[in-house]
């Protein structure tokens, strides 16, 4: 009788072999998939804290926590002193007294100005003396520890009438009389000029500073509009004394009778020899100098710097890092008014010489690359 036995052996072995492989896989397989689910599961738990922690902040009132650049004021020297800003450093803190840590793009702005300063080809367009003509531009709330310099046509007559409100002068923005605002006798607004060399440099390196911007070429426009088109406040000596200079030194055609045009206006800002003309203008240059002429940012280190074109969320951004948001807020901006209108700049400059133009842009330089408003290429070439 034949013995069959060994081969059914062979046989069960090869099996069992057979099925412990087939387990071994399946079980590898499981552990692979197990782990492809932990770590989708970890990518998404890790992107859901990306998404908190780096998510924009609704209306400038969420803290940032992962910012920790500050603009700390630290800046200013005495009338007639150079200053160059400082390296922007972490502070490793949250600023106290409920500010805000700076969002990202206001820490942009001051750090743009920064790099900008240190252009050695912009030199002569970027540095300003800290003057008394500047120190008159910067007004003073001793109260809030608080310095604004004043850049007309970009919306100031709101800011000056917060800190009317800030400094006690009246109770509310809605009762203080517009022939006021302006009257520096009344207005109850001390300029930093006022103070001793001391208390000045003290103000500059311990008060919250500010100023706002806005493109150059638009507020030359708005300049021009309202002094010398609508001039609502009154003041003659725009359209009788300051358009008859302008006239008689910079109209082509002498013949020509008509009240000042822009182009008059555009040749007179333009001609590098200008400034003759600003001595005997006096402080009404102030609606169309350079915001380098006006505020210094080169050598004084502002805490922020508020832009025209997004001042919805500029201007309670900066209560908030003054510390005055629960005092006063800022008047309401009528909707679009704050919008850069390309339209309207190329309807003022048509006609106007690329020359002319060119020699503008020349001697606005330093404002339009020390608060990053694009060259207009679209008027230049």
């Amino acid at each position: 009788m034949k013995n069959t036995h060994p081969q059914g052996s062979a046989q069960t072995l090869a099996g069992r072999i057979t099925e412990w492989l087939t387990f071994d896989n399946m079980h590898h397989q499981w552990l692979l998939l197990a782990a492809c689910f932990w770590v989708i599961f970890m990518f998404m738990v890790a992107s859901k804290f990306i998404t908190l922690t780096f998510k924009d902040p609704d209306a400038y009132s969420a803290k940032q926590e992962f910012l920790f650049l500050t603009a700390v004021p630290d800046a200013g020297k005495l009338p007639g002193e150079k200053h160059f800003p400082e390296e922007l450093k972490p502070t490793g803190k949250v600023p106290s007294d409920n500010r805000l840590v700076q969002p990202l793009v206001y820490v942009e702005r001051l750090e743009l100005i920064r790099n900008v300063c240190r252009d050695e080809a912009l030199k002569n367009l970027l540095h300003t003396a800290v003057s008394k003509f500047v120190l008159d531009r910067i007004f003073v709330c001793d109260k809030h520890k608080i310095l604004f310099c004043q850049t007309p046509k970009v919306g100031n007559t709101q800011w000056k009438k917060v800190l009317i409100v800030l400094n006690g002068a009246f109770p509310s923005i809605e009762e203080i009389p517009e022939n006021v605002v302006h009257d520096h006798e009344k207005n109850g607004l001390p300029r930093l000029s006022s103070f001793s060399d001391a208390e000045i440099q003290k103000r500059l390196k311990t008060y919250f500073k500010f100023f706002i911007v806005r493109d150059p070429f638009e507020r030359l426009i708005s300049a021009f509009k309202d002094k010398f088109v609508h001039n609502p406040r009154f003041e003659p000596w725009y359209r009788h004394e300051i358009a008859p200079g302008i006239i008689r030194k910079y109209r082509k055609n002498r013949t020509e009778t008509r009240g000042i045009q822009f182009e008059d206006f555009v040749r007179y800002l333009g001609d590098p020899n200008h400034r003759w003309l600003d001595l005997q203008f006096g402080d009404h240059i102030i609606h169309w100098v350079t915001y380098v002429e006006l505020c210094a940012p080169c050598e004084i280190k502002y805490s922020v710097i508020g832009h025209h074109e997004t001042l919805e969320d500029d201007a309670p951004y900066i209560l908030k890092e003054a510390g005055i948001d629960h005092l006063v807020s800022y008047p309401t901006i009528p909707p679009g008014i704050t919008v850069y209108n390309k339209t309207k700049v190329e309807r003022y400059f048509l006609g106007i010489s690329k020359r002319d133009i060119r020699r503008l842009y020349a001697r606005f330089e330093g404002d339009f690359k020390l608060f990053g408003y694009q060259k207009p290429d679209f008027l230049l070439n």
